[in-house]
């Protein structure tokens, strides 16, 4: 399976937000956890519905979670 070219920094955006786990992201955004675990670890590009669903978990803009191209997102300083 070929990766997606599609990047995200999901797993620090977690950590961000006092350690959420995949399963409480699932949860809040209405995908199974299998399906967080394979986005966040770019096997697979959400749907635009379920990236801005992820953004708005973490009060983001999607190109804030996300970025098409290889070119990841810009973290803030001190980041995860």
């Amino acid at each position: 399976m070929t990766d997606t070219k599609v990047t995200n920094i999901i797993r620090a955006k977690r950590f961000q937000n006092g350690e959420m786990t995949q399963q409480q992201l699932a949860d809040q955004v209405g995908l199974t956890r299998q399906t967080i675990i394979a986005i966040e670890q770019g096997r697979y590009a959400p749907s635009l519905e379920a990236a801005f669903r992820i953004a708005r978990a973490f009060g983001a803009g999607v190109e804030d979670v996300f970025q098409f191209g290889g070119n990841r997102p810009h973290e803030k300083a001190g980041a995860v």
